[in-house]
């Protein structure tokens, strides 16, 4: 008999919207791997819960290392409860290794279903929320920061990101600069937290607040790009789009393909014009470099 694999939602700020199946799986699981055992001591009191497993850290610096230990366990019969410090593991949290490592052992994966700060902050941004992607950080890099959002400029669902807030204002700045100054977003702060607070305006004007100063967990929700129908890009700009699409490790065939769906035009234009550009560097070596 193999064990069972449970990843647990935990509050993202307010204690009292813990689910109640949380409390029963503390106090069941043979054994709870925690992202930061502090936390969950502080969790596990104020729900007047007494852990009878073993306790262990399970986070970004060990989750590599810690994964196969987890696995045998579960392999041997152990209920595992995961838990992040805020919301459900694997969403920009740990949990990813261990749920492929179970399911590649045939292992059973359940979720108590919690608290999540992508859907509270789409939920109140006031935008649309109908069809949206999630984004997880940004690069902290300036230059790469620009390439990943320059990957999805044109994309129309409702996108959500996560950010440090000493890093708010630079990227507001560059949505501001490649989704344009117009485009709406909502900066959600403190979640359920008693200094909650939901910022919503256009990324140009969302920008200066920001650099006033901006503390605690951060979601940011940005309107999806507006539907034009097809775009008149030109060969240039439809080629630069797939290159940064291969830089940030697509297959030229999936890049064309996004390319051409983005700008509302047949594949086929699109990888005519990258095959006139690769010629054209053939003849001009200079080009390119």
């Amino acid at each position: 008999m193999t064990g069972t694999l449970v990843l647990a939602g935990t509050p993202i700020g307010e204690i009292a919207d813990a689910p109640p199946r949380l409390a029963t799986e503390l106090a069941a699981a043979d054994v709870i791997a925690a992202e930061d055992t502090r936390r969950l001591r502080r969790l596990t009191q104020a729900l007047e819960v007494q852990p009878s497993g073993r306790i262990v850290s399970y986070f970004e610096g060990n989750e590599a290392a810690r994964t196969p230990e987890l696995a045998e366990a579960l392999a041997g019969g152990a209920r595992v409860l995961l838990v992040t410090d805020a919301g459900m593991p694997s969403v920009s949290d740990p949990g990813y290794r261990l749920v492929a490592a179970a399911v590649e052992r045939d292992i059973k994966v359940t979720a108590v279903p919690g608290p999540s700060a992508v859907l509270t902050a789409l939920a109140v941004s006031g935008l649309p929320v109908d069809r949206f992607c999630f984004e997880g950080f940004l690069p902290r890099k300036g230059g790469e920061r620009r390439t990943r959002l320059r990957e999805v400029e044109g994309e129309r669902r409702t996108l959500v990101y996560f950010e440090a807030p000493h890093r708010l204002d630079d990227t507001l700045a560059a949505m501001a600069e490649i989704f344009g100054a117009d485009r709406r977003a909502a900066v959600c702060r403190e979640l359920t937290k008693t200094y909650e607070e939901v910022k919503r305006g256009r990324l140009e004007d969302l920008v200066p607040w920001a650099a006033e100063g901006v503390r605690g967990e951060i979601t940011i929700v940005v309107e999806g790009a507006p539907d034009t129908g097809p775009q008149d890009l030109g060969a240039e700009e439809l080629v630069r789009r797939v290159r940064v699409r291969e830089e940030a490790g697509e297959r030229r065939k999936e890049a064309i393909a996004a390319v051409a769906a983005d700008a509302g035009l047949p594949k086929r234009e699109v990888f005519d014009a990258v095959v006139a550009a690769k010629n054209a560097e053939k003849t001009d070596p200079s080009e390119g470099k």
